[in-house]
């Protein structure tokens, strides 16, 4: 399903939009969690303001106004790359998607050390992204990170399988978390959550 966040892209086919625009291949970001999707950047003169991506094949399309600059066009690549993220881990990954993501977190970054007996999801936990009790090898992540991009979740189910092997948050559990590229984006995201969370609710606009 596209990611637009402009409801004027809703009429828009990605037939159409492909037979409108120009194409130019642009380098990947860094990859995502599940692995590392090709990005094609289309320009179009017909666009004057929506962006939208879908993903096509094993690459990621996104389309934006041919009148965007380089530095417009990398940032709202990243926009957009999460929101479809987001959409995607809507998907409802269970407690078995969980489990499998462990263990291929555990053998990527932390050498398979880290073998919890069980992970799941949790609704009870709202004031901590996720949790993990050492003696009895559990992880639980809460529910409010289901939606959330993928490498958003693996950061935090990676720092709670670091936990297992080390319990509190000295420089030795920091040093485990090095490797995973993305630590520090998804720790930024959280805080945006988090920050977000934190404003007051503004009035709806009344309409006229």
């Amino acid at each position: 399903m596209p990611a637009d966040p402009s409801p004027r892209g809703s009429g828009e086919t990605p037939l159409r939009r492909a037979a409108d625009a120009s194409r130019r291949a642009a380098p990947s970001p860094k990859s995502r969690g599940s692995g590392t999707s090709a990005v094609e950047v289309r320009r179009s003169s017909r666009r004057r303001r929506t962006v939208s991506a879908y993903r096509e094949g094993d690459r990621t399309v996104v389309l934006i106004p041919a009148r965007m600059s380089e530095a417009e066009e990398q940032r709202w690549v990243t926009v957009m790359l999460d929101k479809l993220a987001a959409q995607e881990s809507k998907r409802m990954l269970g407690d078995s998607d969980l489990a499998e993501r462990a263990e291929r977190l555990s053998g990527q970054f932390l050498e398979g050390r880290a073998r919890p007996a069980s992970v799941r999801w949790v609704t009870n936990q709202n004031t901590r992204w996720g949790s993990c009790t050492p003696a009895e090898g559990s992880i639980r992540l809460s529910h409010r990170l289901q939606g959330m991009p993928e490498y958003v979740i693996d950061y935090v189910l990676l720092h709670e399988l670091a936990h297992l092997l080390v319990p509190g948050h000295g420089p030795r559990f920091w040093r485990l978390l090095e490797s995973y590229p993305r630590t520090e984006r998804a720790r930024g995201y959280l805080e945006g959550v988090v920050a977000a969370d934190r404003l007051p609710h503004l009035p709806a606009a009344r309409s006229e």
